[in-house]
């Protein structure tokens, strides 16, 4: 599928409750808003210095977030680890690492990694096979993908790298989910060898978008190449109080992703139980293909319940993880009148 050069204006992505009233204007209120692969259990806030709003951040600090980022995240050296203030800003820069070429997302797919690639000058395609990466000068890989969770493994990637990396080409492999994926298939150990760049965002696991914290993992040269574009104090203040506590905390970060997975099967059941396919996914969001995934998310949304929608793919949709216990609740007693509607039309 082609994807036309005008891609400047961003896509619906979700977790806009602005769009949700606006869609839904007679939903009750609160929403629950599963519209995001955010986790709903934060890490908790702390008691952070004052000087982490009052003065310029320390480069000391900065250097102590990316040791701890490369400790968390298995790289092999601090200098292969560079902050930013949230994944999103790092595409377009790893997209322009390459002299404008061809760009190949293995979609569908996080749209802005098209976008980026576009704004980067790329002549950009999503391709739906692996095998249809080679050749690219960039090529992007989500793994785990969002929506669906598809995993590729990481010895089919290092062969990509190398195969790309002999012609000047860089492999992008966006990790936002890997927190909660198989590790063992991550590259962010193996970012040394060259020709590819790791992306691993803070907000989604440890559930503090709004902080704003992302991380672009490669090879000491490339690393400095992009560092240099941000200058001095690229991440603030408090981001850096939260990466260095939370990164380092890995006892809160085992303990969750146990949580994690309990939760995203007691997802599954509740879906099961009123007729609702899960087809993939990971524990921080549940992967629906069905025919009536219209009905569904709009019969939610009128009950003050976001799901990720596609326009692009109407039988498709993403459902996070609901947070409290009476998000849960609201969501079964939603899902119970969607599949009461649904069996009293089928038995007109």
């Amino acid at each position: 599928m082609k994807i036309p050069d005008d891609v400047a204006a961003a896509v619906d992505h979700g977790g806009s409750l602005g769009r949700a009233k606006a869609l839904f204007p007679q939903a009750p209120e609160p929403f629950v808003d599963l519209s995001t692969g955010i986790n709903p259990h934060s890490y908790p806030l702390f008691d952070m210095p004052a000087t982490a709003l009052s003065r310029l951040p320390e480069q000391a600090r900065a250097d102590e977030l990316v040791a701890v980022a490369a400790a968390a995240y298995g790289v092999r050296s601090a200098a292969q680890v560079v902050a930013a203030p949230g994944t999103q800003i790092l595409l377009p820069r790893v997209a322009s690492l390459v002299e404008p070429g061809k760009a190949r997302v293995l979609g569908p797919t996080y749209a802005e990694h098209a976008r980026a690639a576009a704004i980067a000058g790329h002549q950009v395609e999503e391709v739906s096979r692996f095998e249809e990466l080679r050749g690219a000068d960039l090529a992007v890989v989500v793994n785990p993908n969002n929506p669906d969770g598809r995993v590729i493994e990481r010895e089919w990637l290092l062969g990509l790298a190398a195969s790309l990396r002999v012609e000047g080409g860089l492999l992008v492999v966006d990790e936002a989910f890997m927190d909660v994926g198989p590790h063992e298939q991550s590259l962010a150990g193996d970012v040394g060898q060259g020709g590819m760049v790791v992306l691993r965002s803070f907000g989604k696991f440890f559930g503090l978008a709004g902080v704003r914290l992302g991380f672009a993992l490669a090879g000491e040269a490339m690393a400095s190449r992009l560092a240099a574009q941000f200058g001095p104090w690229a991440v603030a203040g408090p981001a850096l109080e939260y990466g260095i506590l939370a990164l380092g905390d890995t006892g809160w970060q085992d303990a969750t992703r146990a949580v994690l997975r309990l939760q995203a099967a007691r997802l599954d059941e509740l879906l099961g139980l009123h007729g609702v396919p899960v087809s993939g996914g990971t524990s921080l969001f549940r992967y629906i293909d069905f025919e009536r995934a219209g009905s569904l998310f709009l019969a939610l949304g009128e009950r003050g319940i976001l799901l990720r929608h596609f326009a692009d793919r109407p039988n498709v949709l993403r459902i996070g993880l609901p947070g409290v216990e009476e998000e849960w609740q609201r969501l079964g007693y939603a899902l119970a009148a969607w599949s009461e509607t649904e069996r009293a039309g089928v038995n007109l």
